[in-house]
């Protein structure tokens, strides 16, 4: 047993209304209780976060952001500052999540901003790795999480990842119904604990590594069998609250 307390998230990306997201809340709180042996956390559209605070108050699943601004506050028209997420009690913050990167133009060195603002904060960052299929089938697969990793380290230093969870999703199976084997995502895992522990044995045993790019309830079990795969970041089927509760008991 590795010790580390397995985290399924769920991120609804810009999904839901307030009438489906505040039933998809109560059938979670109600199907996980108030003790669960994973930690839980859904990360809502920005305008349902305070909905999630209110419905899931007193239970299991805690909640967060799924994009913050790298500042405090100011005039950034639109955006949203890490302290007014942590206001509405979020727990973590999701930064340099694929789609992120690709449609709107984030890079490793804004991402790398990102964590530093959620961690300033007092969020946990869930930091988002992977590699497209282009770069997986010319096998970069590896030289991609490690750049996207050492920007992180280097602006925040390895001591960081103390507060800190790593999601890998390899861009090719977001969304597309093609889930890594098992064995291709513990690779990738093991990889990217072997070089955070180059830095830090103790910090990377204790770091949890997600893996995400549809899991479902059908696969999350053997998924959640590897050695270093600590758990999930559950894009749609985290919209359909059985397959979730499904998913958070292959995690348990």
């Amino acid at each position: 047993m590795s010790g580390r307390r397995p985290l399924v998230a769920g991120n609804w990306k810009m999904h839901g209304n307030r009438a489906s997201s505040s039933a998809l809340l109560s059938t979670l709180r109600s199907g996980v209780g108030a003790k669960a042996q994973a930690e839980i956390a859904v990360c809502p559209p920005y305008l349902y976060i305070p909905l999630a605070a209110e419905t899931l108050k007193g239970s299991a699943i805690v909640w967060g952001g799924q994009n913050l601004d790298v500042h405090s506050s100011g005039a950034y028209t639109g955006e949203i500052a890490g302290a007014m997420l942590r206001d509405h009690g979020c727990t973590y913050v999701i930064v340099g999540h694929s789609e992120r990167r690709a449609l709107y133009g984030e890079n490793d060195v804004l991402v790398a901003e990102k964590y530093a603002a959620a961690q300033a904060a007092g969020l946990i960052p869930i930091l988002c790795v992977g590699e497209t299929l282009t770069e997986r089938e010319s096998s970069q697969t590896e030289n991609v999480v490690a750049r996207q990793l050492d920007t992180v380290i280097e602006k925040n230093g390895i001591a960081s990842f103390t507060k800190a969870v790593v999601a890998y999703e390899p861009v090719w199976a977001i969304g597309t119904g093609k889930t890594a084997t098992p064995e291709q995502a513990q690779a990738v895992h093991a990889f990217i604990r072997a070089k955070l522990g180059k830095l830090d044995r103790n910090i990377s045993g204790g770091v949890r590594i997600l893996y995400g790019g549809s899991v479902k309830g059908s696969n999350a079990k053997e998924l959640f069998s590897q050695p270093d795969i600590d758990g999930g970041l559950i894009g749609g089927a985290s919209l359909q609250a059985e397959e979730f509760l499904t998913i958070i008991r292959a995690a348990d």
